[in-house]
């Protein structure tokens, strides 16, 4: 979800050869969700293993993220901690609408409307926190670190670009760079590279303090939609005119719980870990097998040729296990 600005912040088309050498932290359960929507059947059930258990999340992560080493990226995937209580409206918001995204799957399979099931069933996604933990022992195996927030993981994220650890914050929200992520990256899909892209708040006329502003003015997490009436070319507007926040409250009907200065004092300074380890390590073929092929029964067959791309060379650079 999170905040709309895609209007007021600087869109650079970026490649793949671009990111080349370059670490990024990833929000983990920005991504995992992309993974639980994408990866299913025809009727929308996910991928899942003879016992039951969901593989969507294990797939597109083992996948993905051995495409992204062959084409020279180092990743670090940042996992949310504790949700912010200031939050708990929008995500009981949420669940609402995966219950119902869930409720309208079951009707239009039983009414064999495959299409459209697969639609709602896209919807219905939840994480677990055993995927959670499925998730980091994944990475971890793979020699891919995994740095635990405690809040928001994309406040984490701008942290680690901010102590000059990471180049940008991958995720598909906004919610980075009001955190104070120097870069965001968006769309970071093999499949869909036309589509990949970079945004940043460089060059625009306006503060990280005034970008906060609108899009507190047009709808956060904590604030969901936003001032009635007011989209981002309004909030711009009313920005430049209104030099302060207490200035801007008064020109606005505020009808939340919490106030507007609470959420900016969120975005400026929100809880962050401070003491993170990152530690790029080889991968485990061993426990990768055992994690995948034993333990989820994926193919012994494609997952030895996926293997092998980790030991290959690529065009003379340094293995992808010398890390």
């Amino acid at each position: 979800m999170g905040v709309n600005l895609s209007e007021l912040a600087v869109t650079e088309p970026i490649t793949f050869e671009f990111l080349n050498g370059k670490t990024l932290a990833v929000d983990a359960l920005n991504m995992i969700y992309q993974f639980l929507g994408n990866i299913r059947q025809a009727d929308g059930m996910p991928l899942m293993d003879s016992k039951g258990n969901v593989t969507s999340h294990l797939s597109g992560l083992f996948y993905r993220n051995i495409n992204f080493l062959e084409k020279g990226m180092k990743l670090i995937y940042v996992f949310d901690g504790k949700p912010p209580d200031a939050k708990r409206s929008e995500l009981d918001s949420r669940g609402v609408a995966r219950s119902s995204a869930k409720e309208k799957w079951d009707t239009a399979l039983s009414e064999g409307r495959l299409e459209e099931a697969k639609k709602y069933a896209q919807r219905s996604s939840v994480v677990t926190d055993d995927m959670v933990n499925e998730s980091k022992k994944l990475l971890d195996a793979m020699g891919i670190p995994v740095v635990q927030a405690l809040s928001e993981g994309e406040a984490q994220c701008a942290k680690v670009c901010q102590d000059g650890k990471a180049f940008a914050s991958v995720t598909q929200d906004f919610d980075a760079l009001l955190f104070g992520s120097p870069r965001t990256i968006r769309n970071l899909s093999v499949s869909k590279a036309e589509t990949l892209h970079m945004m940043t708040l460089q060059n625009q006329k306006f503060t990280r303090e005034q970008f906060i502003l609108m899009g507190i003015l047009v709808g956060t997490d904590y604030n969901p939609g936003g001032v009635l009436g007011i989209g981002p070319k309004k909030a711009l507007q009313m920005v430049e005119k209104c030099k302060t926040l207490e200035e801007i409250q008064k020109n606005i009907d505020w009808k939340f719980d919490l106030s507007p200065k609470e959420i900016f004092d969120f975005f400026m300074n929100p809880p962050v870990e401070e003491k993170y380890e990152i530690k790029f390590g080889k991968p485990d073929l061993e426990r990768l097998r055992e994690i995948l092929c034993i333990e989820h029964e994926f193919s012994q067959e494609r997952l030895e040729k996926n293997l092998d791309k980790l030991e290959k060379k690529k065009g003379g650079q340094t293995s992808l296990l010398g890390f």
